[in-house]
C-alpha cells in the first residue's frame, strides 16, 4: 500500500509518545523533528510540511493536551486530526446535477490511467449509486484509445459513444450528450485526449470541451507514483480549467503518498476517488479520516465492513449459519467461502486494515501466498460430488487420484483434509456453547 514507509515511521514515533504520562514542550519538538522528516522524505511538498507541523505543534504544546490524564494518546489524537484536515477533511462525493445528465470531464496526461479509471468509475456509479451512465470516447488523437474505451464497455456492458477518429472531440461531446438525454442517461463520463506533458494545444481543446458541455465535475487522474510531479500537473490543470476533483491512480503501489498528503493542500481540489488496483472494481471513494487512520496504524474497519457487504451475499451467509449449527457445513460451503474472501481483496491488505495490525510483528514484511489458496480450490474442484459431503470416504487411492487431477501432492491434501476436520470441530464447539456466550460467532471467512 502507499504511505507504507511513511505509515512505519510516523508510528514508530507516535509509539515513542503514546504512553507517556507527562509530556513537555521538548518531547513535542523532537517528535516534530521525525515527523517533518517522515513526511519529507515521503515527497510530501516542503510548504505543506513545514504548514503542517506548525499546526500539530501549536495544538500539541497546549494546555488541551499538557493537562489532560493522557497526554501522548492527545498527541496522537491531534496528529491524526490534522492529517485528516491536510487531505481534505472529509469524504467528498461526487456532484448530482439537478437536471439530467451529470456531466464529467475526465482529464490528465498519458500514462496516469485515465481511459481504464473512467471505466471504473462508470462500473462503481452503476454498481454502488444504482445510475445509468454513458461513456464517451472523446480522445481520437492516441492510437487505440477509442478503442480501449469501447472493450471496456463491452467488459462492463455499459454503452459507449464514439463517432471514430476523423470527428472534433468537441462535437463528440456535444452530440454524447444529446444521446444521452434522449437515452436517459444519468452521467456521461467523457474520456478527453491526454498528452505526455501540458501544452497549449491541449488545454485550448479541454477548455472547448468544458464551454459546450458545462460539466458538473472535472476529474483530474493523476498517477500517485510520480509523487511530487503529480501536484505539479494538478496545479496546472486546475489553473486552465478549475478542477472539481483528484482521481489518483495506483495508490496501492509502491508509492511514497506525497501526493494525496499534498494535492488538497496546494491545489484546493479535493481527491474524490482512489485507485487501488488493476481490476475493474479497484476504484474506491477516497475518505481522508480513514486513510489517516491507516497511515497511523489505527486500522480502517469501516472500509473493510463495506469491502465485506459488498462481497457477502447474506442470504449464502444465513444459510451457511444454519449448516453451522446442523453441523452440514460441506467441502462445497467451504469453497464458497474463499471465493468470497479473494472478492475483499489481496488477504494482506485486508489484514493492515484491521486496528492494532501495526503492532503485529512482521506484518507488514507479510506475504500471503494466493497460490496456497489456488491450491485448496484446485484440490476441493478434484473432488466428486460424494467426497464433498462426505470426506471421510477419501481414502488413499482417491488421494492420489485429487492430488493428480489438482497438480498438487498428497501431503497437500491430507493438510487440506486435516484443517477442514479440525474447522468442524470447531464449529461443533461453538453450536453447543451457552446462548449468550455463541453469540455473534461468524465462520472466519465470512
Amino acid at each position: 500500500m502507499a504511505f507504507e514507509g511513511l505509515a512505519d515511521r510516523l508510528q514508530h514515533v507516535m509509539n515513542k509518545i503514546r504512553g507517556k504520562g507527562k509530556v513537555t514542550e521538548a518531547d513535542v519538538k523532537e517528535m516534530m523533528r521525525e515527523v517533518r522528516l517522515a513526511l519529507l522524505e515521503a515527497d510530501v511538498n516542503f510548504k505543506v510540511v513545514k504548514d503542517f507541523v506548525k499546526k500539530v505543534s501549536e495544538r500539541a504544546v497546549g494546555q488541551e493536551v499538557l493537562k489532560s490524564l493522557t497526554p501522548g494518546q492527545q498527541v496522537i489524537k491531534v496528529v491524526k486530526e490534522e492529517l485528516t484536515e491536510l487531505m481534505g477533511g472529509e469524504n467528498s462525493k461526487i456532484a448530482v446535477a439537478s437536471r439530467p445528465p451529470t456531466v464529467v470531464m475526465m482529464v490528465g496526461l498519458q500514462g496516469a490511467g485515465k481511459t481504464t479509471t473512467t471505466g471504473k468509475l462508470a462500473n462503481l456509479l452503476r454498481k454502488k449509486h444504482n445510475r445509468k451512465p454513458l461513456l464517451v470516447a472523446a480522445d481520437v488523437y492516441r492510437p487505440a484509445a477509442i478503442k480501449q474505451l469501447e472493450t471496456l464497455g463491452k467488459q462492463l456492458n455499459i454503452p459507449v459513444f464514439s463517432l471514430g477518429d476523423q470527428v472534433s472531440p468537441v462535437e463528440i461531446a456535444k452530440q454524447a450528450i444529446a444521446k444521452a438525454k434522449e437515452e436517459h442517461h444519468d452521467y456521461v463520463l467523457i474520456d478527453t485526449a491526454g498528452r505526455l506533458h501540458i501544452d497549449e494545444a491541449l488545454m485550448d481543446e479541454l477548455k472547448q470541451i468544458k464551454e459546450v458541455t458545462k460539466p458538473d465535475e472535472i476529474f483530474l487522474v493523476v498517477d500517485a507514483m510520480t509523487g511530487q510531479d503529480a501536484v505539479n500537473v494538478a496545479q496546472s490543470f486546475n489553473e486552465q480549467l478549475g478542477l472539481t476533483g483528484v482521481i489518483l491512480t495506483k495508490l496501492d503501489g509502491d508509492t511514497r503518498g506525497g501526493a494525496a498528503l499534498s494535492i488538497k493542500a496546494v491545489t484546493n481540489t479535493p481527491i474524490k476517488f482512489v485507485g487501488m488496483g488493476e481490476k475493474l472494481d479497484a476504484l474506491e471513494p477516497f475518505h481522508p479520516e480513514r486513510m489517516a487512520s491507516r497511515i497511523l496504524g489505527m486500522g480502517d474497519v469501516l472500509t473493510l465492513i463495506e469491502k465485506a457487504q459488498a462481497a457477502v451475499d447474506e442470504e449464502k451467509a444465513k444459510e451457511l449459519e444454519q449448516k453451522m449449527r446442523t453441523a452440514s457445513f460441506t467441502l462445497d460451503d467451504f469453497l464458497e467461502q474463499l471465493g468470497q474472501v479473494r472478492k475483499l481483496g489481496p488477504l494482506d491488505e485486508i489484514l493492515k486494515m484491521l486496528p492494532g495490525a501495526n503492532k503485529v510483528k512482521g506484518l507488514n514484511n507479510l506475504q500471503i501466498d494466493e497460490k496456497q489458496i489456488s491450491r485448496v480450490e484446485a484440490i476441493i474442484r478434484s473432488m466428486t460430488k460424494e467426497e464433498k459431503m462426505n470426506p471421510d470416504i477419501i481414502n488413499s487411492s482417491r488421494k492420489k487420484r485429487i492430488a493428480k487431477g489438482s497438480g498438487t501432492t498428497v501431503q497437500d491434501v491430507n493438510r487440506l483434509l486435516k484443517q477442514f476436520d479440525e474447522m468442524k470441530k470447531m464449529m461443533k464447539m461453538m453450536t453447543t456453547m451457552p446462548k449468550g456466550k455463541k453469540k455473534g460467532f461468524r465462520f472466519p471467512f465470512m
